[in-house]
């Protein structure tokens, strides 16, 4: 039997219902697919992508629930296998297009995993957030303030020693940037520091080889990874 995840009700009542763990790690899934993908639309315009993107945003909103009952308004009834199968092909859709933005978003036994490449996030060598990845991380910070799981955000390097006056190697660089990012928000976007978490592999968790430009690309990123445990509140 798949965990349960409880969510509040909408209406600010105690009262929670419940739904399977996987089934709101799909609907979550779907959710930072659609917002990133209106932030990169905005960001960098392409007449192929606008014709293509917003069908799979339009149908990923309608999949994400807008209200919430609480208990005692209607009774707990199961997502179909249709609406689950329906959402994961939304996804999908949704996924090969922020492909070409070198976006990565997957789910994982750890839990729900974004893939945010350096490129969108740091000037190359430094760990200064980029202007252009503001609207993304404001996106993804209004849905990390309203759960309760916990983050973790890693950072990853390729394999190509730095050593400059500010970071004697990719560990440190790594380490910087994650820090940045928790920085980001906890500090400007109210994201629970509690809920935070830091950590740099450098270049020893690779996604693809590092015998190329853009496997080295790839490589470069910090990844944003939400736990299936909810944090018990005090």
């Amino acid at each position: 039997m798949s965990p349960k995840y409880y969510l509040p009700a909408e209406n600010g009542q105690r009262d929670r219902w419940m739904i399977s763990y996987m089934d709101v790690l799909t609907i979550l899934l779907i959710f930072f697919v659609a917002i990133a993908a209106q932030s990169l639309q905005r960001l960098r315009p392409n007449p192929v992508a606008a014709t293509a993107e917003p069908a799979a945003v339009t149908k990923a909103q309608s999949a994400t629930p807008r209200h919430q009952p609480s208990a005692e308004d209607q009774p707990i009834n199961p997502r179909s296998d249709a609406t689950v199968a329906d959402a994961r092909q939304t996804l999908l859709r949704a996924q090969q297009s922020l492909e070409k933005h070198g976006l990565d978003m997957r789910l994982e036994p750890r839990g729900l995993v974004i893939s945010l490449p350096q490129a969108i996030l740091f000037p190359s060598g430094e760990d200064r957030i980029s202007p252009q990845a503001l609207p993304i991380l404001a996106r993804i910070a209004d849905v990390l303030r309203d759960i309760p799981n916990d983050v973790s955000l890693i950072g990853h390097a390729d394999a190509v020693p730095i050593h400059n006056r500010h970071f004697k190697s990719n560990w440190d660089l790594s380490m910087a940037r994650s820090l940045r990012i928790l920085q980001l928000l906890s500090r400007r976007y109210g994201v629970s520091e509690s809920r935070l978490h830091i950590a740099s592999y450098g270049p020893y968790r690779p996604q693809s080889p590092n015998n190329t430009a853009d496997g080295r690309a790839r490589n470069r990123r910090v990844e944003i990874v939400i736990s299936g445990e909810a944090i018990q509140s005090h």
